[in-house]
C-alpha cells in the first residue's frame, strides 16, 4: 500500500475538517466500487475484442495461424492463446 502526506495531495479545508475525526493517524481509503474497467474510456477495450473476433474468424475460415501472426503483427503464441480462447 503506498503511503502519500495528506499535505501534498488535498486541499487545506479538507485536512482540518478531517483533523475533526482523526489525528496522527494512518487511514485508509477504499477505491470506488464504481471504477471503470481497463480499456473502457479509451475504447481500447472495443478495439481489442473486434480485433480478436476478427482473427477467430479469420481462423475459422481457414487463414493458418502464421498468416494471421503475419497479417495482425502478432506472435503465433498470441494468435494461438487468441484462436484457442474458450469462451
Amino acid at each position: 500500500m503506498k503511503e502519500t502526506k495528506a499535505q501534498a495531495l488535498l486541499p487545506e479545508e479538507l485536512i482540518h475538517a478531517l483533523q475533526e475525526y482523526i489525528e496522527g493517524e494512518t487511514i485508509y481509503i477504499p477505491k470506488r466500487e464504481e471504477r471503470r474497467r481497463w480499456g473502457v474510456q479509451t475504447g481500447n477495450r472495443e478495439y481489442y475484442h473486434r480485433r480478436n473476433c476478427q482473427i477467430r474468424h479469420a481462423f475459422k475460415n481457414g487463414t493458418t495461424i502464421h498468416q494471421l501472426a503475419t497479417d495482425y503483427c502478432l506472435s503465433m503464441e498470441t494468435i494461438k492463446k487468441i484462436v484457442y480462447k474458450r469462451a
